[in-house]
This record gives structure tokens, C-alpha cells and sequence, in this order.
């Protein structure tokens, strides 16, 4: 049905050596196949995948990011670590104390349609194992709308800028 290309996303790897792994296996890989990047989750990396040929992806980093109170959300920043680029709002910070938006106003899902950075910070420091279900549901949707997103910029032919526009945001 497809191949795997894995091995490639150890914590202790930099992103670009992740790229150029996929940049040598890809087109080794027949294109009429699936090609399945295993254990890859970040939202850059769904990016930079799929504009190396890769089809799909899973990733235990949604859920995991949740549970440490963390919430995928649009806007890159650099980490200063070579190639590191990361969308992350942690909800742990005192900051959310008195936010009462929802963690991202555009955002279709239930978390951000029903609670509040506030209430979700509230959550997370009291280690309430609610706050990482709604953060789950959250970060899974945040993925599901990015791939949404990216299959309709490749339909139109716009992947390139897309992935220009979601890096400036």
C-alpha cells in the first residue's frame, strides 16, 4: 500500500537533517505509493513533508503536548535552535490567568468554542486531566484544519506560498 520512511525523528536530530533524509528517500519511493513519515507530528514539519513528497503522517505530539499544557496555535516562532521552529501556546503561564479568549478565535472546535485561556490555565496548573482532553481536542483540530488547509493549496497550486503565508503569520 505504501512505504515508510522512519528513524528520522529523533529528539536528538536537528529538523534539517530530518528534511534532507526525506529529500534522498523520497525519490527512491515509487510515486504511485504512499509515503508514510513515521513518528512526525509538528505542524512545520507536515509542511516541510509534504513539499518533499511525503503523503502522510502520525505522531503521538499532539496529545503529548497537551498533556504538558501546551496548545498548537498559528504563528511560527524561532526557538533559536538550528531549524527549530515551533507554534506553541503554554498554557501554563500566569499570563492566561485573566484571558478569557478562547485559545484561537478562529478556531472551529469544541475547546476553543466552549472554554477560555483562563479556565484551561486553570486546568493545567491544578493537573486536571480534563484541561489535556480539551487541549487534545484542540491540537488534533488545529492538525486536521492545517491539513485541510494544505490539500487546498496543492489543489490550486499555491502550496509554496501557503507554506510562505502560515510561516509569516
Amino acid at each position: 500500500d505504501g512505504y515508510a520512511v522512519g528513524g528520522v525523528a529523533n529528539d536528538d536530530e536537528c529538523k534539517d537533517d530530518m528534511y534532507k533524509a526525506i529529500e534522498y528517500s523520497c525519490p527512491y519511493l515509487p510515486e504511485d505509493k504512499l509515503r508514510y513519515l513515521m513518528g512526525v507530528g509538528e505542524p512545520v514539519d507536515l509542511l516541510e513533508g509534504v513539499k518533499r513528497g511525503i503523503d502522510i503522517f502520525d505522531c503521538v505530539s499532539p496529545t503529548r503536548l497537551a498533556r504538558h499544557g501546551n496548545a498548537l496555535v498559528p504563528g511560527v516562532k524561532d526557538t533559536g535552535i538550528s531549524g527549530l521552529k515551533e507554534n506553541r501556546m503554554n498554557l501554563k503561564n500566569a499570563k492566561f490567568t485573566d484571558d478569557f479568549e478562547p485559545i484561537d478565535k478562529d478556531c472551529d472546535c469544541y475547546t476553543c468554542k466552549n472554554y477560555t485561556r483562563a479556565y484551561l490555565h486553570h486546568l493545567v496548573k491544578c493537573d486536571e486531566q480534563f484541561g489535556a482532553s480539551l487541549l487534545s481536542i484542540h491540537n488534533i483540530r488545529f492538525l486536521i484544519r492545517l491539513t485541510e488547509q494544505m490539500r487546498e493549496a496543492i489543489k490550486e497550486d499555491r502550496y509554496e506560498e501557503f507554506i510562505e503565508e502560515f510561516y509569516k503569520k
